[in-house]
C-alpha cells in the first residue's frame, strides 16, 4: 500500500507541474525573442456570472463554491462546470451522462441508463442521494424517494469536489453536484429541438424567453431598444421536453415529460424576484442489464455470456412511474449601505411507485434462493427478487444570507453570513417475495408470480437547520484567505405503524461544527496555487442492534492544487491533490448479521487534472485525468482492512475535442470526438475479483445555419460490450451499448 501511495504522489507531483511548465515556456519564448505560436483572440460575449451561460467550454465564475458569485480561481477547492454548450454538443439527456468528461466523477457506476435515477460517485464516494443540489438548495433523497432533473432545464452543471458541509450542511464527503437552472433573460428568443435514437426513443423540446409589460419592450431586431434601467421589467421563460419510446434492452420502454414555467419581476436595478415551477412525470418498463452475476457478464459462465440486451423482469407486471412537482422562488435586494440580501426557497412533492422482479445471482434448487456465482441448473436459472415500492415525498428547503464587500485597512473583505433549513419527509412502503426463477439464456415470461410481504413501512422525517459565516480576505495585492464556519442541528425521526424488523421507530438529535480554511496566491500570469483544509458531516439513517439511531458520518479533507487561467488563451486548468478521511461508516455487525454498526473508516487519496479551453473561437478542448488510492482503514472484518472499496476505479481519463468550420465548402459543419478510459474496479471489499478497464469512444457531427441545424451523435462508437461495475458477485451491470441520436433544431 505504501508503494502504491508513493507512486500516486509521484504522479501527482509530476502532473501538477504541467501548468507551471506551460506558463514558463511561454514566458521563456517571449523573453528570448523566439517566435511563439499566435492563437486567435477569443471574444467573450458579455461578462460571465456564476449562474448564467458559459462561454463555450470555459466557465470563469461560479456560485457553488462560496454561495456567492466569485471567480473559480478564488475558491480553495476544485470546481468543474459543464455549460450548456457541452451538454448540447454531446447530447446528454441525463445528468450522469453530462458528467462523463469530468475529473473526479465516476458516473453510471451500476451499468447502462437508469431512466429514473442519476448515479455518480465523486472522489470515490457515493453522492447520488446526499450530493445533489438544485440552485444551491438540497435535493436530498433516501431509498427510492429521489427527485430527478432533466438537463434540458439547466444552464450549467457544477461539481464542487470535496466536503461542502461548511456551506450546505450534511452532504457527501466526496463533493456535490449543483444543478443550475435556466433563468429568464433580458432578450427575446425561442428554441425548439426534436430527435430520435437508434432504439426508437424520440423527444421534442422547447425553450421560449420574452419580456412583457415594460415601458420600452424589446423589439424583434438586433437594434431593438432595451428597457431603461429605471423601468420595471417583467420577464418570462417556458421550457419543456417530452420523450418516449423503446430502450436498449428487450421489452423496456418509457414515456416522460417535464415543463418549467417561470417569471421574473425586476422593479429596479436593486431588486429582483423570480418564481418558478417544475412539473415532471415518468412511466416506464424498467431497463434491464443490471443485477447480473459476475460469471456470465464479466467472465464466461458455463454457457458463455448473458446477452446485454436481455430482459429479466416481467413485461406484463413491470412498471415504474413517478410524478413530481417543484415550486420555488429566488429573491435578491441590494441595500443602499452595500449589503446584499439573497433569499430562496423551494417546495417539492414526489409520488413514485415501482413493481417488478429483478435478478440476483443464479438460482439454487436445493435452497430455493439465489446469490450463487455459477449456474446450478441445466437451464441456467437466475434467481429473481420480487419487489414493490411506494414512495411519497414532501420536501422544503430555504436559504437566506447577507453579503457585503468592505475593507479594514489594507485587507479587503467579501463577507457572508446566513441561515438555511431543509425538511425531508418520506412515506415509504416496500414489499418483497413471490418472484419465480428465469432462464439466463432463454427467458420465458408470463409465469404467475407468488405473493409478496411488506418488510418496510416507514415515515421518515429529517430536518436540518444551519447557520454559517464566511469571509474571503484579499491583501498584499495577491493573497487570498478564505475562512468558513458553520453549525448544524439535525433531527431525524422514523415512525412505523407496523412491527417490522426493517421498520424501526427511533429519534436522533445531532449537532455538528464544520469549517474550512483556504490560502491562495494569484500570480499575474494567471497561476493561482492554493491549499485548504475542511471538515464535514453527513447524517445517517438507520439503527444498530440496540435500536439506537446512527450518529452522522464525520471526517476531513486536505487539498492543495494549482488553478491556471492563461492570459494568452481562454482556458482554465486545475491540478489538485487531496486526501479525504470518512469516519463513522456503517459496516456489518459481526454479532448480529441483520444490523450494521459504526466502526468503519475509509480514506481516499488522489490526484485530479482537468483542462478546458476555447483554443480559438472554433476549436474547443477538454482533457481530464483522475488517479485515486482508496483504502479501508477500519472495519469489523479485519481481513479487508487495507483493501480498496468495491466499485470505484482507481484511474479515469477522458478527452474531447470539437472544431467548427466557418469558411470553405464545410462552412457550418462541426466535428467532435471524445475518448473515455475507466480503469478496473473491485467486485467486493475482499478484493478477490475485478471488473476490467474499458476504453470508449464518442463522436458528433453537426451542421448549423443562422436559425437551424442538425446533429448526429454517437456514444460508444464501436459498441464495446463491457461491465460498468459490480456491487458484489451478483450485482454487475452492463454499460451503455452504442447509441446513435439524430436531432434537429430551429431558433429565432
Amino acid at each position: 500500500m505504501y508503494g502504491k501511495s508513493f507512486k500516486l504522489l509521484l504522479l501527482s507531483s509530476t502532473m501538477a507541474t504541467l501548468p507551471l511548465w506551460g506558463a514558463a515556456m511561454a514566458q521563456q519564448a517571449s523573453s528570448s525573442g523566439e517566435t511563439a505560436v499566435e492563437l486567435d483572440t477569443i471574444s467573450v460575449e458579455g461578462q460571465q456570472n456564476g449562474t448564467g451561460p458559459v462561454n463555450g467550454y470555459v466557465a470563469t465564475q461560479t456560485t457553488s463554491g462560496m454561495k456567492t458569485d466569485v471567480p473559480i480561481v478564488a475558491i480553495p477547492q476544485s470546481v468543474s462546470v459543464i455549460g450548456r454548450d457541452e451538454i448540447d454538443d454531446r447530447k446528454a439527456l441525463k445528468v450522469d451522462e453530462a458528467l462523463r468528461y469530468t475529473a473526479g466523477v465516476h458516473s453510471s457506476p451500476y451499468g447502462g441508463p437508469d431512466p429514473d435515477t442519476d448515479w455518480f460517485y465523486i472522489r470515490g464516494f457515493n453522492a447520488t442521494q446526499t450530493g445533489i443540489f438544485l440552485d444551491n438548495l438540497s435535493l436530498y433523497s433516501y431509498g427510492f424517494g429521489g427527485f430527478q432533473i432533466d438537463p434540458f432545464l439547466l444552464e450549467r452543471i457544477e461539481v464542487l469536489k470535496g466536503p461542502a458541509s461548511v456551506l450546505y450542511g450534511g452532504s457527501s464527503p466526496g463533493g456535490l453536484v449543483n444543478l443550475v437552472s435556466k433563468r429568464p433573460r433580458d432578450e427575446r428568443f425561442g428554441y425548439v429541438e426534436t430527435g430520435i435514437n437508434n432504439f426508437g426513443n424520440g423527444y421534442f423540446a422547447f425553450d421560449i424567453n420574452d419580456t412583457f409589460g415594460v415601458v420600452n419592450p424589446l423589439g424583434e431586431g438586433a437594434a431593438a431598444k432595451a428597457p431603461a434601467s429605471s423601468d420595471p421589467v417583467w420577464l418570462y421563460r417556458l421550457t419543456g421536453r417530452i420523450a418516449g419510446g423503446d430502450q436498449h434492452t428487450d421489452y423496456s420502454h418509457d414515456f416522460r415529460g417535464v415543463f418549467m414555467p417561470q417569471i421574473t419581476y425586476r422593479p429596479s436595478q436593486q431588486t429582483e424576484l423570480n418564481v418558478y415551477a417544475q412539473i415532471a412525470a415518468l412511466d416506464q418498463v424498467n431497463v434491464g442489464g443490471g443485477f447480473l452475476p459476475y460469471y456470465g457478464t464479466v467472465q464466461n459462465a458455463s454457457f458463455g455470456k448473458i446477452s446485454r440486451d436481455a430482459y429479466f423482469g416481467e413485461p406484463g407486471l413491470d412498471n415504474s412511474r413517478y410524478t413530481q412537482l417543484l415550486v420555488g422562488y429566488e429573491f435578491k435586494h441590494e441595500f443602499e449601505n452595500d449589503w446584499i440580501f439573497n433569499s430562496s426557497a423551494r417546495y417539492g412533492h414526489l409520488n413514485k411507485r415501482e413493481i417488478g422482479p429483478y435478478p440476483y445471482g443464479y438460482y439454487n434448487p436445493a435452497t430455493g434462493y439465489g446469490g450463487n456465482a455459477q449456474p446450478l441448473t441445466p437451464n441456467n436459472l437466475l434467481y429473481r427478487i420480487g419487489f414493490e415500492g411506494i414512495s411519497g415525498v414532501n420536501s422544503f428547503a430555504t436559504d437566506n444570507h447577507f453579503r457585503r464587500e468592505f475593507a479594514t485597512g489594507a485587507v479587503e473583505h467579501d463577507f457572508l453570513f446566513g441561515v438555511d433549513y431543509t425538511l425531508y419527509r418520506l412515506d415509504n412502503e416496500q414489499s418483497s417475495g413471490g418472484a419465480t426463477p428465469i432462464s439466463a439464456t432463454d427467458p420465458i415470461y408470463g409465469v404467475p408470480q407468488g405473493p409478496s410481504a411488506i418488510y418496510l413501512d416507514q415515515i421518515l422525517t429529517q430536518q436540518q437547520l444551519g447557520g454559517y459565516v464566511q469571509d474571503q480576505m484579499r491583501f498584499g495585492g495577491s493573497w487570498i484567505v478564505t475562512l468558513n464556519g458553520r453549525y448544524d442541528y439535525v433531527n431525524t425521526e422514523s415512525e412505523s405503524p407496523a412491527t417490522l424488523a426493517f421498520s424501526p421507530n427511533y429519534k436522533t438529535h445531532d449537532g455538528a461544527f464544520t469549517g474550512r480554511a483556504g490560502l491562495a496566491y494569484e500570480f499575474a500570469n494567471g497561476l493561482t496555487p492554493y491549499a485548504a483544509v475542511s471538515s464535514f458531516f453527513n447524517p445517517v439513517v438507520g439503527v444498530d442492534a440496540d435500536n439506537t439511531g446512527f450518529k452522522p458520518e464525520e471526517g476531513y479533507q486536505y487539498e492543495a492544487g494549482i488553478k491556471y487561467q492563461p492570459t494568452f488563451m481562454d482556458a482554465l486548468i486545475t491540478a489538485s491533490v487531496f486526501q479525504i478521511t470518512r469516519q463513522n461508516v456503517t459496516v456489518p455487525d459481526v454479532d448480529n448479521i441483520f444490523f450494521d454498526t459504526q466502526l468503519g473508516e475509509v480514506r481516499s487519496t488522489g490526484f485530479e487534472l482537468e483542462a478546458k479551453a476555447n483554443v480559438t473561437k472554433n476549436f474547443r478542448l477538454i482533457g481530464t485525468l483522475t488517479v485515486m488510492d482508496m483504502e479501508i482503514t477500519n472495519d469489523t472484518n479485519p481481513l479487508i482492512i487495507g483493501n480498496e472499496p468495491m466499485l470505484v476505479p482507481n484511474v479515469m481519463a477522458s478527452a474531447w475535442a470539437d472544431y467548427k468550420f466557418d469558411q470553405g465548402p464545410l462552412k457550418g459543419v462541426s466535428i467532435g470526438g471524445g475518448v473515455r478510459y475507466v480503469g478496473s474496479s473491485w467486485v467486493d471489499d475482499e478484493n478477490t475479483l475485478k471488473v476490467p478497464s474499458v476504453t470508449l469512444f464518442d463522436a458528433a457531427i453537426r451542421y448549423d445555419q443562422e436559425t437551424w441545424g442538425v446533429a448526429l451523435n454517437v456514444n460508444n462508437i464501436f459498441d464495446e460490450v463491457y461491465v460498468s461495475g459490480c456491487q458484489g458477485i451478483s450485482g454487475c451491470g452492463y454499460g451503455d451499448s452504442r447509441t446513435i441520436t439524430l436531432s434537429a433544431h430551429y431558433k429565432w
